[in-house]
């Protein structure tokens, strides 16, 4: 199932939290080798994750992390306006109906339906939210998964080459997205809704309640 969780959350689900960290390890600094820093615990964390982030996480039926995203509003610090802005000529991306994406994460093995989950969730929080807009930093690797999903961007600048590729992307909603991501994930939009409700207002809801073992 997704769940929609806020930093000041996290210490509920301790499993999936230290999972989510972990597989962030595994991504950026094992898989990617980003410059990206690792605590004693092997986890992956930024300032930016000190914010209070809201975090989109895929959670198996074991409790543990599947893939993830986190969701900063641009009202306040963000890595693109903070790191990119060489990216966007020095213009702020700053609105409350954007919202800034990072930190896109797989864990190991994860397969195809994870990913059009993450995917249905921030379609169901930039509707929730009513949002305008996701703003995000991407490399080649993402472009290729954003265009499996139908997902692609607006660029708004880019830099370098080849696999050092990095641009800024502006993604608006798109109601059609829906039934084919939905069909991916495999559940009705009942429950991805659901989903959101149980998350946010903190305790059960009968659509979670009757939610697929798939899920």
């Amino acid at each position: 199932m997704l769940r929609y969780l806020y930093v000041n959350d996290l210490p509920r689900f301790p499993l999936l939290r230290d999972t989510m960290f972990r597989d962030r390890t595994e991504q950026f600094s094992k898989r990617l080798g980003w410059d990206v820093q690792v605590n004693a615990a092997g986890e992956e964390r930024d300032e930016y994750d000190a914010l209070n982030p809201l975090y989109v996480i895929w959670e198996g039926a074991d409790g543990r992390h599947g893939g993830s995203m986190r969701f900063l509003p641009t009202t306040g610090d963000t890595m693109v306006n903070d790191h990119f802005g060489h990216l966007t000529d020095g213009v702020r991306i700053e609105s409350p109906l954007i919202w800034e994406c990072t930190r896109f994460c797989l864990s190991p093995g994860a397969d195809r339906r994870v990913s059009a989950a993450l995917a249905l969730g921030a379609g169901e929080l930039m509707a929730a939210f009513k949002l305008e807009h996701y703003v995000g930093v991407f490399d080649p690797r993402m472009e290729r998964i954003y265009r499996l999903m139908g997902l692609e961007p607006e660029v708004i600048g880019t830099d370098g080459e080849g696999k050092a590729r990095i641009g800024v992307g502006l993604w608006a909603m798109n109601d059609a997205a829906f039934a084919p991501t939905l069909k991916r994930v495999g559940v009705t939009r009942d429950i991805s809704r659901g989903w959101l409700r149980y998350s946010l207002a903190g305790h059960r809801s009968d659509v979670a309640q009757k939610m697929p073992e798939s899920a």
